[in-house]
């Protein structure tokens, strides 16, 4: 009897084991309980925008509750450091931004997580950035307002989303090729970013391209960060196209912390990309001022070491090392 009790627990530590190391196991008992969402920004900014979007098919698709919070602060890193601090067993995941979750690692001793840290899971939509004034400002065009700037070192205003982020860069790199001086007002996120400008409590805004395309007639469009002219503000012309060589934009995925199981990595990687391949979605999305995109896991981490080295060269050019 004693060898057979025996002989029974050792087969059931074996078993135990495996469930612990087998991958298969991992996924097929995943998810069994509510997800949760962090968006490292304010609530009715783009990260929430798409979040909410994603919700109701995520919950669908996997078959538990996805619940939505907020982390605001740091450009983000509140949020990413509250990831990378939690278990990585794929029921916290966060939204993710490029260029945020690369340069404040490289910028900053104490952002509290490090790229590395942050696994891809999928890469769904991009936002070029472009500068913006009220209507009633003075500036007419690009030229007016850097000639102003020039006249005025520092007099003009331009509300961000955060520092080392997109809208940061977007600021260090127009000052650089301008030969100006602005002053940048951060903020924790679009939303309140957006409200304040068009308050007036900003003379411009480095601003996303779905914000701009919501509130374009309020709003003077100088110029916008993609390669060729915005299918949805066809009217405006690129930074390039005015001697500006700069292309500012932010790329927007989901993250989870390293040690994440791949298959469950996996099993949130379909279920992204199956939303973000949706043609009603991407549909609605462009109408919106998107740009939709649909990378996994892989391809998006190949992505993160490609625009590292470019954000890398950029701040060099910009002489911050």
């Amino acid at each position: 009897m004693w060898r057979v009790k025996t002989i029974g627990a050792l087969l059931l530590g074996l078993l135990l084991g495996l469930a612990v190391f087998s991958p298969a196991l991992w996924a097929a008992d995943y998810p069994k309980k509510p997800i949760t969402y962090i968006i490292p920004f304010n609530p009715g900014g783009q990260s929430d925008l798409e979040a909410r979007r994603q919700q109701p098919l995520l919950e669908k698709i996997l078959g538990v509750s996805v619940v939505i919070t907020y982390k605001a602060g740091g450009g983000g890193s509140v949020g990413w450091t509250e990831l990378v601090n939690s278990p990585p067993d794929g029921y916290t995941i966060a939204g993710n931004n490029i260029p945020h979750i690369i340069l404040q690692p490289l910028q900053r001793e104490n952002a509290g997580y490090q790229t590395a840290d942050l696994e891809p899971v999928a890469l769904f939509q991009t936002t070029p950035i472009g500068l913006a004034v009220l209507k009633s400002a003075p500036f007419k065009t690009l030229g007016e307002f850097i000639a102003y700037a020039k006249e005025n070192p520092g007099a003009i205003t331009v509300a961000g989303s955060g520092t080392y982020t997109g809208h940061h860069l977007a600021y260090l790199q127009f000052q650089k090729l301008t030969n100006t001086k602005l002053t940048y007002v951060p903020f924790t996120g679009a939303a309140p970013q957006v409200t304040a400008f068009l308050g007036g409590h900003t003379m411009a805004i480095f601003g996303n391209s779905n914000d701009l395309v919501q509130h374009k007639d309020r709003i003077r469009i100088l110029a916008i960060g993609s390669e060729e002219r915005f299918a949805a503000l066809p009217e405006v012309p690129t930074f390039k196209e005015l001697g500006l060589d700069m292309t500012p934009s932010i790329d927007r995925g989901v993250c989870v912390p390293t040690g994440t199981p791949p298959e469950r990595i996996k099993v949130l990687e379909k279920a992204f990309l199956t939303i973000a391949k949706d043609p009603e979605i991407q549909e609605k999305m462009i109408s919106q001022g998107f740009v939709p995109k649909a990378l996994g896991a892989e391809e998006f981490r190949a992505y993160i070491a490609r625009k590292t080295d470019e954000y890398i060269e950029i701040l060099k050019e910009l002489g911050i090392e």
